[in-house]
């Protein structure tokens, strides 16, 4: 059998960093004290404490700014975290991925359509409309702008850790996402279809988001896997 780890100096900093930003009542964009008084305080080396940091900062935890200091990240309450130790993935998990959004996204876009006010729904239009202006080869400003409405779309829906786990998909696959965008290669019907789904969020009518949300991603899926597809060889 083999021996359990044993937590290294660095896992307890780590953990007594948390414990520091829940009992002090830190919120996300707060400054943390200095890297000195967190050593002093802490009473450790400056390189066991930033290699705690580190870690804290590959899960979201706190923000590092260059100049500025340490803060607590955005991500400090999130349940779903991306792993930050993802960098590629292969054709069979490019379409895996897209399996998955089919699967949780359309019944989100429906419960956007029953919950969301319409005060709530004045930013994703505006979400929309910057995507139409970069219909023209910005694909990196278009693609912002997707993956925006798609995340804003999720958030919508009421349900904070499917959003989470939407946006933890589309945030480790962002190259992917991007290739995906070019595979398609049909922007002003991307964007239609996507006008077409705030429509009817709009419209409260959450049975039309629903399967409008699925014929989107599944028709993206097909061009994408017909797109992938090597090509025949002809007979001799």
């Amino acid at each position: 059998m083999s021996e359990v780890a044993r937590p290294t100096l660095s896992d307890a900093l780590t953990e007594r960093m948390l414990e520091l930003i829940r009992t002090g009542g830190h919120r996300p964009g707060d400054r943390l004290p200095s890297t000195r008084e967190l050593s002093q305080r802490f009473a450790v080396t400056t390189p066991t404490l930033r290699e705690a940091l580190r870690r804290l900062e590959a899960t979201g935890a706190i923000e590092m700014r260059h100049g500025s200091g340490i803060y607590v990240g955005a991500a400090i309450e999130r349940l779903v975290l991306p792993n930050p130790n993802m960098r590629e993935i292969h054709a069979v998990q490019l379409l895996e991925l897209l399996d998955a959004r089919i699967v949780i996204e359309p019944p989100l876009a429906a419960m956007a359509a029953e919950r969301a006010g319409q005060e709530e729904l004045a930013p994703l239009k505006q979400v929309l409309d910057g995507a139409g202006r970069h219909l023209r080869g910005e694909d990196a400003e278009l693609h912002d702008a997707n993956m925006t409405f798609h995340r804003a779309t999720a958030r919508l829906a009421g349900n904070s850790v499917l959003h989470e786990v939407v946006d933890s998909l589309l945030t480790v696959h962002g190259p992917e996402q991007r290739e995906i965008l070019q595979i398609f290669d049909d922007r002003r019907r991307d964007y239609e279809e996507h006008v077409a789904i705030l429509a009817a969020i709009e419209a409260r009518d959450a049975a039309r988001a629903e399967e409008l949300m699925r014929s989107h991603l599944a028709d993206v899926k097909t061009v994408v896997e017909r797109r992938m597809r090597p090509p025949m060889k002809a007979p001799r």
